[in-house]
């Protein structure tokens, strides 16, 4: 997608363009976000803005304003003469994704935005990156997180072992894929397996997992009184909506992939 891969099978066309012939020009267009955040941390941030701007042949004072446009987009106006090295995760990141605007893309790549960040740092960055959503940039985002991909993503395709599984809106793959409600039934460690009879029959498919069973229903509060009428009594129970997570791992599986 970057214009840099060998294309082995098929025929590939970025922005109506062929990355055999038009590199230079597709990745011109193009802004990247890597897994890992590679910044010259002997800089300060707005000079690393500064260096990246002029690698795209942008003139000294187009480079200053638009540095200066991303770094209040990036929160990070107040730290713009700090040096990289003892900013946060969090920082870092953002400063990442702001050198990657530095070209004004139509297209900006993601990979994997937010892993490491904490739970501050990560809906801060969806709010930067919905926000460039609303202005028209094309977001392209591998994650592994599924509540990050049914935030911020209106189509989506799911992987495994490198092949299509599923794709289309979060809404259509739970809908496809899943059911309406998700009951969570806990009870004794190590007792799972005893209920499993009884509760059964109640929803459109049962999951045994180590510490709970997962009863996937379209009317959670319906299948808890069906399942109280069969005298199940769970410690503890949970109706919650299915999430992508949910649609994931029935896809794919629970085992690890190296």
């Amino acid at each position: 997608m970057e214009g840099v891969g060998v294309v082995t099978e098929g025929e590939l066309r970025i922005l109506d363009m062929d990355p055999a012939t038009d590199g230079a020009a597709i990745r011109a267009r193009l802004g990247v976000c890597p897994q890992r955040d590679i910044l010259d941390e002997d800089l300060s941030v707005e000079e690393n803005l500064w260096v990246y701007g002029r690698f795209f042949g942008l003139s000294r004072s187009e480079v200053h304003r638009r540095a200066d446009e991303l770094l209040q987009f990036a929160q990070l106006g107040e730290r713009r003469r700090d040096r990289v090295e003892p900013l946060s995760g969090g920082m870092k990141r953002r400063l990442t994704i702001a050198r990657s605007l530095m070209n004004n893309p139509e297209v900006l790549l993601l990979d994997e935005p937010t892993t490491g960040l904490d739970p501050q740092a990560r809906h801060v960055l969806w709010d930067r990156l919905f926000r460039l959503k609303r202005e028209g940039v094309t977001l392209i985002i591998t994650t592994h997180y599924m509540d990050e991909a049914e935030q911020l993503c209106d189509r989506l395709v799911v992987l495994d072992h490198g092949r299509i599984v599923a794709e289309g809106s979060p809404r259509a793959l739970i809908a496809e894929h899943s059911t309406r409600e998700v009951v969570e039934l806990r009870f004794d460690l190590d007792d799972q397996e005893r209920h499993v009879d009884a509760v059964s029959g109640v929803g459109e498919r049962l999951e045994v997992l180590p510490d709970r069973l997962l009863v996937y229903v379209d009317d959670g509060d319906a299948a808890l009184t069906s399942l109280h009428a069969r005298g199940v009594e769970p410690l503890s129970s949970l109706v919650r909506r299915s999430t992508l997570e949910d649609v994931f791992l029935h896809l794919t599986g629970r085992t690890l992939v190296d």
